[in-house]
């Protein structure tokens, strides 16, 4: 049995807000045992991460530690002498300096806002050793540099040199896991590692997390709300809500056997593979949507036959490049640019979901933007089916275009930065009523106080700001405000990726209420495959700019066909501990690289293939159907 490390006993945390005391934690009670992994899990705002600040003592300035002990002992700090009391150290004292970075580090949520854009990658991790040890420059930013490669950077030297700026959000994140781990620290708090990350990055990350804690000996307290994470990751598991632990354990145990309500409803709420036909996910608290009156009666009947002119949607051979520039002055060459979409084609029948999925960067975003409008393509070509009439989207001018702006509306991912926060909400919500011109004053009030009771929220909140609400009610006014128009397509563009599994089983929970009781059409885009597999009628799956495999929801999650759809199924991590990640085919990126995927698939400058049918829908990008049925 290893030592205890680190021991938290009766901590208490208290922040003084104008409204009196905010008790953020209450008696929280738990220890991390040398090199090994404890999960604090809970919701936004249980106070995981005010614990993970106390005990680096860098909490707000409104916050204080009011009663409590966090014992550290790494038989180096106090030389052998016992453990030293953190809460009883001065936070900005030469202790407790010594302490933070040196013996225990941390890696922040979000990495671009915890780097500094002004200096270099390098600067920034030898900076801690220099901190922390008496070396020279020319030594710090050798251990700058090993560290760098020891976290798989493809360039260690040249990184040095770079910005934040200039690397992806997972080199960010490999670089904030190099300054962390540079001083070699006993403890690593890793609060919510990899919630920005896609999910292959993410399972590439938490396999550099393990190796490393297996190469270093530290130990780690992971903070998250990802429960698949904690059963990939953790040895112990501790379960917070409102300031409280409400069950800790072993892994198998808190995930074989939950006794506490709160634990067996986070259960529930997460979306997993293998739901039964027609569950639906159980949100911890659950929100009532109510009226839609207005909308209903907004609502245009299609005539008969007016499907047959075509599918909602159709798009075909649509082509976009970045950045392409031509010769210019003084020798400047013409650039190639980024091609960020190329030759995609697919249809959307009406009433129907279809997920979108890939990795960040594939072209996800800019092709739902070209649907909009709000980017022109290259190529190709967009039709909307308007009642029967079919609309050429990419030749729209005018009123015309506004016209369509009417039908077809956009649900952002971040559900704060999408929001005005100098409008109130009932401002919000009622701005495309009056830019369109719908109703007299009178009525969009009413309309936008029937939108807010569709979409769960209390209409008596109207004239709050957005800071006021949480990220879930925060991302529910943005639902509200693209069903204000009563379109008929709606864009989802990871819609729930930025709030946690509670709040996301609410959310889609409401939109999969909205489709049936509005009739409305989906393209709901995602990186997660388990959230696809609740919302999605069929699936798109989408790489370097290409949609390379598509099928009905059932034919896929049952023989995926494409390598890269194998790569991204395996890199979901599921709340179970006996389904642990498969990480060999996600490491460093292979899985989405074309030139490294086996034949008949592989795409290069002699192989463009094309999407093969295969039969009842299901559609791969290959050379030919004959080897593709062969490897299916």
């Amino acid at each position: 049995m290893s030592r205890t490390l680190l021991r938290v006993e009766d901590l208490k945390v208290d922040f003084q807000v104008p409204g009196g005391v905010v008790h953020a934690v209450r008696g929280v009670s738990f220890r991390v045992r040398a090199g090994s992994t404890v999960a604090l899990v809970g919701e936004s705002g249980s106070g995981k991460s005010v614990a993970a600040q106390s005990i680096l003592r860098i909490l707000p300035r409104n916050a204080a530690i009011a009663d409590g002990r966090i014992l550290f002992d790494d038989g180096i700090v106090n030389e052998g002498a016992g453990p030293v009391d953190i809460a009883g150290l001065k936070a900005d004292g030469t202790a407790m300096r010594a302490l933070r970075g040196g013996r225990i580090s941390i890696i922040f949520q979000e990495p671009m806002t915890s780097l500094s854009p002004l200096h270099t990658v390098g600067d920034q991790v030898s900076e801690a050793v220099r901190l922390h040890q008496r070396v020279t420059a020319r030594q710090a930013r050798a251990q700058a540099e090993d560290m760098l490669r020891r976290v798989r950077f493809p360039d260690p030297k040249r990184a040095l040199d770079t910005y934040p700026f200039e690397l992806s959000g997972g080199l960010r994140q490999r670089a904030m896991i190099a300054m962390a781990l540079v001083c070699r620290p006993a403890l690593l708090i890793a609060d919510e590692p990899t919630t920005a990350l896609d999910v292959t990055i993410q399972a590439q990350i938490l396999k550099l997390i393990k190796d490393l804690q297996a190469d270093l000996g530290m130990a780690v307290l992971l903070i998250t709300h990802d429960l698949g994470v904690v059963a990939n990751l953790a040895d112990e598991v501790v379960v917070m809500h409102r300031g409280r632990i409400m069950e800790s354990g072993t892994r198998e145990d808190i995930f074989a056997d939950p006794h506490h309500p709160y634990l067996k409803a986070l259960l529930r709420a997460v979306p997993r593979f293998h739901m039964a036909p027609g569950e639906r996910l159980v949100p911890i608290r659950s929100i009532t949507s109510q009226g839609g009156s207005l909308l209903e009666k907004d609502h245009q009947p299609w005539p008969p036959g007016a499907d047959a002119a075509g599918p909602l949607l159709a798009v075909e051979g649509v082509r976009k490049r970045y950045g392409a520039r031509k010769a210019g002055w003084f020798g400047a060459k013409a650039g190639a640019g980024t091609l960020a979409v190329d030759d995609v084609s697919f249809a959307i029948a009406r009433g129907e979901c279809v997920g979108l999925v890939g990795e960040s960067g594939c072209g996800k975003t800019t092709l739902s933007k070209i649907l909009m409008r709000a980017l022109t393509p290259d190529a190709g070509d967009v039709r909307f089916n308007d009642h029967g009439r079919v609309v050429d989207v990419l030749g729209l001018q005018g009123d015309a275009l506004t016209a369509f702006r009417r039908k077809v509306q956009f649900v952002f991912q971040d559900p704060f930065g999408s929001l005005n926060p100098r409008m109130t909400v009932f401002d919000i919500i009622a701005e495309p009523l009056v830019i369109h011109g719908i109703g007299d004053e009178a009525e969009r009030a009413a309309r936008v106080k029937e939108l807010m009771g569709l979409v769960g929220l209390d209409a008596r909140h109207l004239r709050r700001y957005p800071h006021s609400f949480s990220g879930g009610q925060r991302q529910r006014i943005g639902i509200a405000r693209a069903l204000a128009l009563r379109p008929e397509l709606l864009l989802l563009d990871e819609p729930v990726s930025a709030l946690d599994v509670s709040i996301q089983a609410q959310v889609l929970n409401l939109l999969k209420d909205l489709k049936e009781r509005l009739g409305l059409t989906y393209l709901f885009v995602s990186h997660n495959l388990a959230v696809v597999d609740y919302m999605a009628d069929r699936i798109l799956v989408m790489c370097r700019g290409r949609i390379v495999e598509s099928a009905p929801r059932e034919a896929l999650f049952r023989n995926p066909v494409h390598p890269y759809t194998r790569a991204l199924l395996t890199a979901v991590p599921e709340p179970d501990p006996s389904r642990p990640l498969s990480l060999t085919d996600l490491e460093e990126g292979r899985a989405s690289d074309p030139a490294r995927w086996p034949a008949p698939f592989t795409i290069d400058d002699d192989h463009q293939p094309h999407l093969v049918d295969l039969g009842g829908g299901h559609c791969v990008r290959a050379d030919a159907a004959i080897r593709v049925r062969e490897v299916a």
